[in-house]
């Protein structure tokens, strides 16, 4: 296995991503393999600073790099040689089995359509994050940014995809799929949600339970359905309970699940390879993690899944 990690992505690239890189090597068995994509020499001697064999990794030398406030498809078609644009040309040609980055987002969403495009019969692709729940496990929730404005035959194939995601990356049986909504009864909602309401009830492909209300997002359910532009705001408002948690002193569990560092990164579902998106901020921490995701997706077979699903 061969996980490639744009090492030029992220607010703190690439000294953030080396050494993400180099935590990730200790927890990879002999057989997965790091690739860095981006600027072989400032990669080899950040490296050598702190005491770590470049040997261990293969690199794939670039030298542009996408800036987290470039135009994404005018950046990917503009910038080749950019450690995002390379990174999904190896992973189109087979090169690689997963590609990472804590990059432009944007720039990753439009280069995995280019490239290895999405999973036939799969009209949007979805980004995903994680909702930590109250008992101490884990809700899915999708969309959260690719797709702000939706619609309603998008939601059943984002409960598919979360469904799906949910059962074979995180080992969630049976996942409960829920339409984030202003109440539970079946007829609440804007035109959006009640138009999507029942094209989700009717699916065949997850376990269907209604609406949740966003009270019940941290206990009823294990994947939350909503367009991207509610997804994220969502997102960051949840991000924001480890914050303030920490400026105010409090140790708790359940809010330090808020922690993005936890997990890494977020999956691009829907696409024709393993692909995720870290957090511009990421740290050291959040790269490791955002690389485990890539395995654990490429040792799941997630892809031929949702393949398997959507013919």
């Amino acid at each position: 296995m061969k996980i490639g990690l744009d090492i030029m992505g992220g607010d703190f690239a690439p000294q953030a991503t080396i050494l993400g890189a180099i935590a990730a090597y200790k927890e990879l068995s002999a057989d997965q393999q790091l690739v860095l994509i981006g600027d072989k020499d400032i990669a080899v001697a950040i490296l050598k600073e702190n005491n770590f064999n470049p040997d261990y990794f293969e690199f794939v030398h670039t030298t542009e790099v996408i800036g987290m406030a470039e135009h994404p498809a005018r950046a990917v078609v503009q910038k080749a040689d950019s450690s995002i644009s390379v990174g999904f040309k190896l992973l189109k040609e087979g090169a690689i089995d997963a590609f990472s980055s804590a990059g432009n987002s944007g720039a990753m969403l439009v280069g995995a359509m280019l490239s290895i495009k999405a999973i036939p019969g799969v009209l949007r692709p979805a980004i995903t994050s994680i909702v930590p729940k109250l008992d101490g496990t884990l809700a899915i929730l999708v969309d959260v940014g690719a797709n702000a404005d939706c619609k309603p035959e998008f939601f059943p194939q984002f409960g598919a995809l979360g469904s799906l995601f949910a059962q074979y990356v995180y080992n969630i049986k049976n996942p409960r799929v829920a339409l984030l909504n202003i109440g539970e009864e079946e007829g609440k909602g804007n035109v959006l949600s009640q138009a999507a309401y029942p094209l989700m009830k009717e699916s065949k492909l997850f376990n269907f339970i209604g609406n949740v209300e966003g009270r019940g997002l941290f206990e009823d359910v294990d994947v939350i359905v909503c367009d991207g532009f509610t997804g994220n705001v969502v997102l960051k408002f949840a991000e924001s309970f480890y914050e303030v948690a920490h400026k105010k002193g409090i140790k708790d569990d359940f809010f330090d699940m808020f922690n993005y560092e936890q997990y890494g990164g977020s999956p691009i579902l829907g696409v024709n390879g393993p692909v995720a998106v870290g957090h511009g901020i990421s740290t050291p921490e959040a790269i490791k993690n955002m690389i485990v995701l890539c395995k654990n997706m490429v040792e799941s077979s997630l892809v031929d899944k949702i393949k398997s699903a959507f013919q």
